[in-house]
């Protein structure tokens, strides 16, 4: 399964901004005075476009329409960087916002300007459902460029759906739910959601060697913080898995770095790496929490030793508790063959469809979580109870022992030992069952290699339930799940 644990258009030509993750359609407000048409589209979405009344400049063309916008929606819409169409003098720019009149619907659109002359300035505004727009975006390009010709533009589809230098367009999107119905996502035709995704996280596959991962977590902890230090005083290691990471740390400056230690955590070594173009942008639509810290950033990648690969990447910090403890939040795609202008498009209209049922994702975790809890519940009342008779028991024969002082020390010894044999034991039974727990909670299992070293020598490590599986139903006879009773204690669990 997918952690629940680690996303619109931030920019085109490079990059598309993350925050398209805004649905249905705002209608832009007419400025008074200006021509403009309205067109609805017949595949979904609604197009505006014509003479921008007081606008002399392509910017304050589009400022004035996506002010338009923040008047209708009643928020200010989250726009991507400026991108100029192939072969026109025509710019443009992607936006997404929030319809808080229509109930909160998300939205999705972009903005087209054109300098007709000297001060002359005609615009366009395509807007429509954020989980419709990868679909319905090149539809409404062909339909405006057959009617609005300003300065002569000669525009086309597939020349907005990525960097200048992208070939092709963004393919149509449809729509899959994840059979636990924790979340869902819109996806190209002939790419398919593994089977191990659920509990609000998602690995996708495409059809060329895609692979896209959404709301992969990670536990973090700040080095600064006191549960970091506590432990180190203790000495205590982290969990495995957690990263150690300054909490105010600029995710940009420290995009690579970052990377690089979740592949650690997922106990992979480091993998080739190369930062095209990072910024700050906003949580994801399918973020799982509040307070995020996020950024974006595109490149070139080697995730597996076979190559590198155009990579589109959000990552998102938490807010760190009192402790200093918080999380990270990761959605990647990887493409090994596709264009990075086409990519990005194709990435950022997958990621700005995503959405996470957090409600659901809590209650099936809580309803799973429910028996273990009950059951630790029992445990720690039986071994209060087994305390408290011992103790009971304890002052009983030292009353009956009376002035005898050597027997007397001699059954507190015994006592004392028997419980002190008890409470080890039940130590070890509740380190061995929480480590089982917190496997469980962070979708690890502890594997056994029976022959570690090709030599027969036999290891344990504790793994990724997709390693696990993969490694097990790979090599049965090489590898196998270990259960509670069999974990090795200072490799597996620690008392």
């Amino acid at each position: 399964m997918v952690p629940v644990m680690m996303i619109g258009l931030r920019r085109l030509s490079v990059i598309l901004t993350l925050s398209m993750a805004c649905l249905s359609a705002c209608k832009a407000g007419r400025q008074a005075a200006t021509p403009q048409t309205t067109i609805n589209a017949p595949e979904g979405g609604q197009i505006v476009y014509g003479a921008v009344a007081g606008a002399t400049t392509q910017p304050a063309a589009m400022a004035k329409l996506l002010s338009s916008v923040q008047a209708q929606c009643g928020e200010k819409p989250q726009i991507g960087r400026v991108f100029q169409f192939r072969g026109t003098n025509s710019v443009g720019v992607f936006f997404s916002v929030t319809n808080r009149p229509q109930g909160n619907v998300r939205v999705a659109g972009l903005v087209i300007a054109n300098a007709t002359g000297p001060g002359q300035v005609e615009a366009a505004l395509l807007s429509d459902d954020a989980s419709r727009f990868g679909k319905t975006v090149n539809p409404m390009l062909k339909q405006l460029f057959g009617v609005w010709h300003p300065d002569a533009v000669a525009a086309t589809a597939s020349s907005a759906s990525g960097k200048n230098s992208a070939r092709g367009s963004v393919p149509s999107l449809h729509k899959v739910i994840l059979p636990d119905r924790t979340a869902s996502v819109s996806i190209p035709e002939g790419w398919r959601v593994d089977p191990v995704s659920g509990g609000g996280g998602m690995l996708i596959r495409g059809s060329q060697g895609e692979v896209v991962i959404l709301n992969s977590m990670f536990l973090a902890q700040d080095p600064n913080g006191s549960a970091f230090r506590n432990a180190q005083r203790m000495g205590m290691k982290p969990m495995r898995g957690m990263i150690v990471y300054p909490a105010n740390a600029d995710l940009v400056q420290n995009y690579a770095q970052i990377i690089q230690l979740l592949a650690r955590a997922k106990g992979f070594v480091p993998a080739s790496l190369k930062i095209d173009y990072a910024e700050h942008v906003s949580p994801p639509p399918g973020s799982s929490f509040q307070g995020e810290r996020c950024a974006l950033a595109t490149g070139q990648i080697d995730p597996d030793g076979k190559g590198m690969q155009h990579m589109f990447r959000v990552l998102c910090a938490s807010s760190p508790d009192q402790f200093g403890d918080y999380h990270f939040l990761d959605y990647v795609a990887y493409f090994p063959k596709t264009e990075p202008g086409l990519a990005n498009a194709v990435a950022g209209a997958i990621f700005s469809s995503f959405y996470v049922d957090m409600a659901l994702v809590a209650q099936r975790a809580n309803a799973e979580a429910a028996p273990h809890i009950a059951r630790l519940k029992q445990v720690d009342a039986a071994q209060r109870q087994a305390v408290q008779a011992n103790t009971a028991r304890i002052v009983g024969n030292i009353k009956q022992i009376g002035a005898n002082a050597t027997a007397r020390m001699k059954a507190v010894e015994a006592a004392n030992d028997a419980q002190h044999a008890q409470w080890n034991a039940g130590q070890d039974a509740n380190a061995r069952n929480s480590q089982g727990f917190s496997n469980y909670l962070l979708d690890q299992t502890v594997v056994q290699d029976n022959n570690m070293y090709g030599n027969g020598t036999i290891g344990h490590g504790t793994l990724w339930n997709t390693t696990a599986d993969a490694l097990v139903k790979a090599n049965p006879n090489r590898f196998e799940y270990v259960d509670k009773p069999n974990y090795w204690q200072g490799t597996d669990y620690h008392k």
